[in-house]
Parts: C-alpha cells; structure tokens; sequence
C-alpha cells in the first residue's frame, strides 16, 4: 500500500510549484489545478487488485521521491538537433524537464496561420485554451491524471482555426535530463477546427540514466471534419517511468490517425481512448513496443463507437527479448445505436526469449446488431523453417534473427504516410533490435 508520507511528497511539492512560478497564472487556471490537486489528495495511486492495472505495480512511482524541476536546464542547440526525430527544420515546442525552453524552439511559416506555444503564456487570453482544457479528460480519471492537471503550466496548445490545412509536422519534444528523481508533467492540448488538417509529433527522450518520472497528458479536439495525425515515440532511459494518457473527441467525419512506438522506459503504461461525436468518423490506433531487459510496456485503448457509421482500424505489435513484459488490452465498445459500425483490432506479439511474457486481452462489447466487427490475438515465436533458409543462404544466425523481426515490425511501420518520419522511427527499431540478446 502507499504511504502516507508519500503520497504528502507530491502534495508538497505542488504546494512549491503554486506558490512559485504559476503564482501568477490566470484564475481559470488556478482553478483548474486547484480542484486536481484536491482530487489527488482524495485518491489513490491504482495497484494491481484495480482490474486496469491488474498486469502493471506502479508502486515504485507511488512509493517514489520525484519532484518538478524549477527551470530548464541548459542544453546546447546540437543536442537538441540530435534528438529530433524527422527533420530538424520542422517547427516544434522544446521542454527540458518539464519546463519550456524558449532558445530551442521555433515556428516556420507553414504554422502561421495557427495558434502554437506554451499554455502557461497563452492563459491569459482564455478562448479555446480556457474552454476545452481539462474537459476531454476528467481529472477524477486516475490520480496520474489528478496529478497531470494539478501541475498545469508549462505545456503545449495548438489550435488549428477552421479550413486550414498544414501539410508540415508540429514536433513537440520533451527532453528528461536524466536527473535522479526529477518529475515532470507534460501537457498537450489539440484542437482541430472544422475542416482542418495537421500533423503533431510528440518525443520523449532521456539524455541520462536516472530514476526519473513522465507522467504526460494529450486532449485532443476534432470539430466536423478535421483531420489530425499524431505520432507519440518514446525512447526515455530503462530506468525511467512513464505515463502516458491520451483521449480524443471527434466530431462528425472527422479523421484521427495515432501512431504509438515505445523502445524507452523501465516501466510504460499508455492508456488511449476514443470517443465518437458523430457519424462518419475514421480512426486508425497503430501502436508498436520493442523492449527487452526487464523493461514492462502496458497499451490500453479505448474506443467508443457511441452513433452510427463509424469506422476504427486498430493494429499493435510487440516484439520482447530478455526477462521484458508486455501488456495489452484493448476494448471497443459498439453502443446501442452504433449501427453500421466497422471496427477491426488486432494484436500481434513476438517473443525472443522463453522468459519474455505478453498478457493480451483484445475485447469487443457490441449493443448493436446491424455491424461487422472483429479481433484477435497472436503470441509466438520466430519460424524455424524461415530462420534456416537465410542461414542457408550464408546469413549468420544473429543477423537472420534481426532480419526476420524487423520484417514483424515493417507492417506496423509501414502504417506511418509520413516517409521521413517513417524512415527515422524504423532507424530507431533497427538499432533496438540490433543490440538486444537473443536467447
């Protein structure tokens, strides 16, 4: 059970946080974070006898010492190049631990005509910041979220106004500095005006091996029509914890494509969910783990088909080497008015090792009965057959392995439209897949 005194740690250091730098924060806003924080006082952290966390024991975080940064670090302009992933010449928001960073970010002329920065400075003019943030997902959720939204300042919010569509990448990088015991709590809002379309790239990335806690929150908003592609990658250190939440809400033939890679982390947990507004939506969820060690990856989705012709395209892929563990769970739920709902979920997993371990729930709960829905699972193994061919053909047997798997990973990446984002995102699979041990 959690303590106490731990639980009184993080409540400590939001009472820093408020009476520091988000003193001067807009009475929305402190509102807001005023409510989060007495919901987090009066929750709990889950524990596995919660039947959604049922495979994962955050007790490390809940028993944890992790308290926000009060600046950003410095961080040279090279280092932050090193870490974007696509081009460099893309705009994007930087935060360094939390914090904003200012010097490292910067805004081309394709994200003119939208509304991009950081939430702690653009509070103050209320609008669409005001009205929506918090209001996609309920802070009373988890108290991760509780705790998210408690600790609202620094943050990203892009609003994009009605028919305008940018064809460039928003990348939104949050750098951990690897800090032993550093927390940081990053928000991301998105707001897709009616007919609109862009693409956000959300990063995170570790520059050292410390003990160090993400818990990341993303709203997102579709209005009639709007279309957004998001990419979350994940590559933190192995000692680090991150969670993850995202929620959407989608309006009338309105498009959201999400694409998941997670090789970071000693611990991940992603909770994603959708929630359908009107007739006509598309929904792709692509999600794709490789870890190894004693790394712990846990996926759950959510997808709310609560009107009729609606559509959703679900594909995750795990690859576990080592003593790593996996979860998934994935739940679509065809509401009583659903019909003519299409919904299709599948979950593939490979495992390279006798001690690597995947718990699979992909699950379909239909109210409707004019719909075609479907879902699976796999767990295996690499073929034999396939593994002598190519050492047949003169390929050692570390490289007919890496071969074979990469090819797994392919149909989850090839997934991404965006081929210099593609092409960078399977670099970064590649050079996991080449150092882990096969066994």
């Amino acid at each position: 059970m959690q303590t106490t005194d731990r639980k009184d740690q993080y409540l400590a250091d939001y009472e820093s946080f408020a009476g520091n730098g988000a003193a001067s924060d807009p009475s929305w806003l402190t509102a807001l974070r005023t409510a989060a924080i007495e919901r987090f006082a009066d929750s709990r952290f889950p524990t596995t006898r919660d039947e959604e966390w049922r495979f994962t024991n955050v007790q490390a975080i809940a028993d944890g010492t992790f308290r926000t940064a009060s600046a950003a670090p410095s961080i040279g302009p090279d280092r932050i190049a090193a870490m974007l992933p696509g081009s460099s010449q893309w705009s994007r928001l930087v935060f360094v631990d939390g914090r904003y960073s200012r010097e490292h970010s910067s805004r081309t002329e394709a994200w003119s005509g939208a509304t991009v920065g950081n939430i702690a400075e653009l509070a103050g003019r209320g609008g669409a910041l005001e009205a929506t943030l918090g209001s996609v997902i309920d802070a009373s959720e988890n108290a991760f979220v509780a705790l998210n939204t408690a600790f609202v300042h620094d943050g990203a919010f892009i609003e994009i106004p009605a028919g305008v569509e940018i064809s460039e990448p928003l990348h939104l990088l949050f750098v951990s500095t690897g800090v032993d015991g550093v927390a940081s709590h990053p928000r991301v809002l998105i707001v897709g005006g009616r007919s609109s379309a862009a693409s956000v790239i959300e990063s995170y990335v570790s520059l050292a091996g410390g003990r160090s806690l993400t818990n990341a929150v993303t709203e997102v908003v579709l209005e009639d029509n709007a279309s957004v592609k998001h990419y979350r990658l994940q590559r933190e250190s192995e000692s680090s914890y991150h969670i993850a939440t995202l929620e959407a809400r989608q309006g009338r033939d309105s498009r959201f494509e999400s694409f998941n890679l997670v090789v970071g982390g000693a611990l991940t947990r992603s909770n994603l969910t959708l929630r359908f507004a009107g007739e006509g939506i598309e929904s792709w969820l692509n999600g794709l783990y490789v870890v190894g060690g004693t790394q712990h990856v846990d996926n759950h989705t959510f997808i709310d088909h609560a009107v009729p012709h609606c559509n959703s395209h679900e594909l995750y892929k795990g690859i576990l080497t080592e003593s790593s563990r996996a979860v998934f769970s994935g739940k679509v739920l065809v509401r009583e008015d659903a019909q003519k709902t299409d919904a299709k979920q599948t979950n593939r997993n490979l495992l390279l090792s006798k001690d690597a371990r995947v718990n699979t729930k992909p699950m379909l709960e239909i109210f409707a009965d004019d719909v075609k829905c479907t879902h699976g699972a796999t767990v295996g193994q690499l073929d034999p057959d396939a593994l002598f061919y190519l050492k047949s053909r003169g390929m050692s047997a570390e490289v007919s392995k890496v071969l074979l798997t990469h090819g797994f990973a392919m149909e989850a990446l090839d997934r991404i439209d965006n081929d210099v984002l593609r092409e960078e995102m399977d670099r970064i699979v590649l050079s996991k897949l080449e150092g882990n041990e096969y066994h």
